[in-house]
């Protein structure tokens, strides 16, 4: 034997996560999903649309289609999982939930196969080059270390991506970035437009230790502040502005101890397993807070958001977990969504004359809906101005690790969510997500353009003033 297809290890849907039929059936492929796609509307080609997949989706399911096809494999990578679909689905087709378990079952069978490959290669007098992989099922080099060490190591322990965010900061500082520049270094690895999206590392990270921030004034209400992961280190300001508003408005902010990342690029990535482990980590973590004291979970990162939400969905199958999960995400709360729901302190919010766009985040508008939240709480600025975008949103593209997976895709859609945003004159784009900051910037830098990428809760700190 000198060659493994990898065909034969699995065809079909089987095992845990497998995409809900349920749900597959219930698409009447309308179509109504398709204006909406990002993929679609970039290439028009009718499997890069939601009901185009959802069609290879019950191809496999029926026998009909291989999961191993180079067609499936490409439309479930090419796909943003933005949710746009979601939100104008007449028929509620809960869309990320089987685009997520295919992803899962595609991932095990690329495990399988180098499992399978290394075995053979093993028992085999045949040389290892022999040995192939149907290409699109394939694991490169970049997406198999995300997956072993940053997905594996990194994001499960918060010491350790504190200490490589120092790193990275240290990188920053030194002048030793300065000088990669200079040298052309990164334009020989290739890694230029990968680097432009390396965010600044804030001076001081955010770490949960059990810490109370009191309120100012008469305690209204008890909250628990998700830390996260990038957002406790390259965008710590932003806590430090979160936790300053919700003190301005009567809140007790708790940072308990023991959470860490949310698990979502886990879970678009196909890890589930990743996900759930991370979920199980977090929830305990706030029930030693008690759960039942707190008004509300608080997170200020839209991917974070949106898969917490879900975490009843992700341990439904787990009767240790699933009324847990379920009790937890009652609790969860996006920041926007929280303080346009009471009473906003508006009596010391001071006038910023600026010009803003709001670059909707697609777990906040699609997967959460919540899309006049953060615009009442721009509004509610002293003279600040809001300029609608056209497209405001669509996926800018940066979708996780999409940007570092399907590169090409994700520049076109970011040069043209900043094509939008420039369009309307406006000198910051406001944002709730790190992954749009991050992407936002990079194409910003890019161009050499001088507008800010801010976070609508960076603003309204700034509006309460120091």
């Amino acid at each position: 034997m000198s060659e493994i297809q990898i065909a034969d290890i699995k065809i079909g849907f089987s095992g845990a996560d497998i995409p809900d039929s349920n749900v597959i059936n219930t698409c009447v492929h309308c179509g109504l999903c398709l204006p909406t796609c990002p993929t679609y509307r970039m290439t028009g080609s009718e499997l890069a649309s939601p009901r185009g997949r959802i069609y290879l989706m019950k191809g496999v399911t029926e026998g009909r289609i291989s999961m191993t096809d180079d067609t499936f494999v490409e439309q479930m990578g090419l796909c943003l999982n933005c949710r746009a679909c979601e939100a104008a689905c007449p028929s509620g087709v809960m869309y990320g939930g089987i685009l997520e378990a295919s992803r899962a079952q595609l991932q095990r069978v690329k495990e399988e196969g180098i499992k399978e490959q290394g075995l053979k290669e093993a028992s085999s007098q045949v040389h290892p080059s022999s040995f192939n992989l149907q290409p699109s099922l394939k694991m490169g080099l970049v997406e198999r270390s995300l997956r072993r060490v940053v997905f594996g190591s990194l994001f499960k322990n918060m010491a350790m991506f504190r200490a490589f965010s120092w790193t990275m900061k240290a990188y920053q500082k030194t002048g030793l970035q300065s000088l990669t520049h200079k040298l052309g270094v990164l334009r020989l690895m290739k890694m230029e437009d990968a680097e432009r999206m390396l965010p600044r590392i804030s001076d001081q990270f955010t770490v949960p230790k059990g810490q109370i921030y009191k309120a100012e004034g008469e305690r209204k209400y008890t909250v628990a502040l998700l830390s996260g992961c990038i957002m406790s280190t390259a965008f710590a300001q932003v806590h430090e502005a979160t936790i300053r508003v919700l003190n301005k408005n009567g809140c007790d902010v708790l940072l308990p101890e023991g959470q860490g990342c949310c698990g979502a690029l886990h879970v678009h990535g196909g890890d589930l397993d990743g996900g759930r482990e991370l979920a199980q980590r977090n929830i305990e973590a706030f029930e030693k807070q008690g759960l039942t004291k707190l008004d509300a979970i608080i997170v200020n990162a839209a991917g974070c958001g949106s898969t917490m939400k879900e975490y009843g969905h992700l341990l439904h199958d787990d009767t240790q977990w699933q009324a847990r999960a379920e009790t937890f995400v009652s609790k969860v709360r996006d920041v926007h969504e929280f303080l346009a729901g009471i009473e906003l302190n508006r009596k010391d919010l001071k006038p910023l004359n600026i010009k803003v766009t709001y670059q909707e985040p697609c777990h906040m508008a699609h997967a959460q809906r919540l899309t006049a939240q953060p615009r009442k709480l721009l509004k509610a600025i002293p003279q600040l101005q809001l300029v609608e975008m056209f497209e405001s949103a669509m996926c800018c593209g940066s979708a996780g690790i999409y940007n570092l997976t399907q590169p090409e895709m994700a520049a076109d859609l970011g040069a043209r969510k900043i094509d939008n945003a420039l369009a309307t004159g406006a000198h910051i784009i406001a944002t709730g997500n790190p992954g749009c900051a991050l992407q936002l910037a990079a194409e910003l830098k890019k161009r050499g353009k001088e507008v800010q990428v801010r976070y609508i809760v960076e603003l309204l700190a700034e509006s309460y003033g120091k």
